[in-house]
């Protein structure tokens, strides 16, 4: 089979066996270094979107992908509205909801986010019934002024099933004694957990004909429509598009505004855990340059045979780039396949670990995500290896341009 003289020699370097074993030592070292790297850049990753999934998840379980409310006035005529909303393609379902901040009060006392749902259409948008670790959301009837808490919350307040929560709402009642906070005591009928701290603490769940009493809301109006969309990330336009179709003023809120602060801080992390294990495989790829400038300093007299049988410059540069990109495509490519299967087997990794080592790395009484969540992209894993591949490229040029000017007579001077 043809091979080209530069590919030739570099591949006949690069399996030689040299008098300099230091210089085998860091051939092997660098693509050593380049496998360690690649597997630990993949695997870290891949935890990290892990991470961002498991959260997603949990986070767009308990709140909306998008929200629309009027700004002056309660929604009225919420019902045509939403099955207007439902026609559209983009929206999956959509449900009433009123919304306050209020102050809890039983055994302890605690704020928390009030939130009036409609059973019969919030199993549509939300994952709550799925959640429950109590009762039901079906327990929410009208009218009984039943409650159900994120468990949290419930330990806060110090009660169970069957128990009593008084509910004091931020305004003020006209009385004979003067003005008085709007409250109400509530019965707790189930409580659930999402697995997310803000959500299990702070958040309450009541009927939304309840909560509309409880404010002093006209009847059969809401505080607005709760969205469920098919494309999250698009759900703060798909949301003003339906307001902009509406008469009156409204405040439109997705998801990222809710928990947005939360989800860039997990992009952030990513990026630096990036940047910081990169430097793995920038240095293996040091490495290459400190082993293909030894490798030129003890080939001077081929270097200076190959130029005097009439070898060019550029074909000598090609012989060094060769056996350095080599090394650097072999340790890749072991490091795409050590990552990719310690990515993907993650899960089972972790507990082998734990019960090897005797220690629990996420102990269920302190994290809410008790395990090693795990997302491996096919994206990631191509920019990974371009990086790899890219960085053994360039180590290799300053090492071969400085091989191909080599001076014949002065290689050759003392042989």
């Amino acid at each position: 089979m043809y091979k080209p003289l530069s590919v030739f020699i570099g591949l006949r370097y690069l399996r030689a066996k040299r008098q300099n074993h230091f210089i085998s030592f860091i051939s092997l070292i660098s693509m050593l270094g380049i496998a360690l790297g690649v597997t630990t850049l993949i695997t870290v990753i891949s935890v990290m979107n892990g991470f961002e999934k498991e959260l997603r998840a949990r986070i767009l379980g308990a709140i909306s992908h998008a929200t629309i409310q009027p700004l002056d006035k309660p929604l009225e005529q919420w019902q045509q509205l939403i099955s207007d909303v439902n026609t559209r393609e983009d929206v999956i379902a959509a449900a009433p909801y009123i919304e306050s901040g209020v102050w809890l009060q039983a055994n302890g006392s605690s704020g928390a986010l009030v939130r009036g749902v409609n059973p019969a259409y919030e199993a549509s948008v939300s994952d709550a019934a799925r959640h429950m670790v109590s009762g039901e959301l079906t327990d929410l009837r009208s009218g009984e002024y039943g409650i159900v808490l994120g468990i949290g919350l419930a330990s806060r307040l110090r009660v169970g099933l069957g128990d009593r929560v008084t509910i004091i709402a931020p305004r003020l009642k006209a009385s004979p004694f003067g003005a008085s906070p709007l409250m109400r005591r509530f019965t707790v009928v189930g409580a659930f957990e999402f697995g997310e701290y803000e959500n299990d603490t702070g958040l309450a769940m009541v009927h939304i004909e309840d909560a509309a009493r409880l404010l002093r809301m006209p009847e059969e109006s809401v505080g607005g429509i709760r969205l469920k969309l098919v494309d999250v990330d698009s759900a703060w336009w798909v949301a003003r598009e339906i307001s902009q179709q509406l008469e009156g003023v409204y405040r439109v809120r997705d998801w990222s505004q809710e928990r947005g602060n939360l989800f860039q801080a997990v992009r952030t992390e990513k990026t630096v855990m990036w940047v910081i294990l990169s430097l793995i495989i920038a240095v293996a790829a040091f490495n290459i340059i400190s082993m293909l400038v030894m490798v030129v300093t003890d080939k001077q007299s081929d270097i200076a045979i190959l130029k005097t049988m009439g070898a060019r410059a550029a074909t000598i540069m090609r012989v060094f780039v060769v056996q350095g990109s080599l090394i650097g495509i072999i340790g890749t490519i072991l490091g795409v396949m050590g990552g990719i299967a310690l990515a993907q087997n993650i899960a089972t990794v972790v507990p082998l670990l734990e019960k090897l080592f005797g220690f629990a790395l996420f102990p269920q009484d302190i994290y809410y995500i008790t395990e090693l969540p795990s997302d491996l992209r096919k994206s990631d894993v191509l920019a990974f290896t371009a990086m790899s591949l890219g960085m053994s490229l360039l180590s290799t040029i300053y090492p071969a341009w400085r091989a191909s000017r080599t001076d014949p007579a002065e290689a050759l001077r003392y042989e």
